[in-house]
């Protein structure tokens, strides 16, 4: 029973992401998040993981992979879903906790 509810679907979300260093993300109220791409069938999806990451272990320069790979930042939009810098969207999976660490999936709209 307890297993259940260490799993919780979160309906708030970060207002805004921006790149902090290679592999890392940062919201506006400086909590760190770790990606990995997940690019299946043509469907290119983001996995971010909360981690607390002290901020003299982040490379403080975004690496010409991740620069080039990745949105320099997404912004919150209405309808659960981000907007990145040059007006593509990217629509949230799941944004869910489990034992006190966030995780969410974006994925890139088709349309975008």
């Amino acid at each position: 029973m307890s297993e259940l509810r260490s799993k919780v679907h979160l309906t708030s979300h970060p207002i805004c992401l921006r790149i902090l260093g290679p592999w890392v993300y940062e919201d506006e109220n400086d909590c760190t998040w770790l990606y990995l791409i997940i690019e299946k069938e043509d469907v290119l999806k983001v996995l971010l993981h909360q981690v607390d990451i002290p901020i003299e272990d982040i490379a403080l320069t975004p690496s010409t992979m991740t620069s080039h790979t990745m949105p320099l930042m997404w912004t919150f939009h209405p309808g659960s879903q981000y907007v990145d810098p040059i007006g593509r969207f990217w629509r949230i999976v799941h944004h869910i906790k489990v034992h006190g660490v966030e995780e969410m999936i974006l994925e890139l709209m088709k349309d975008s």
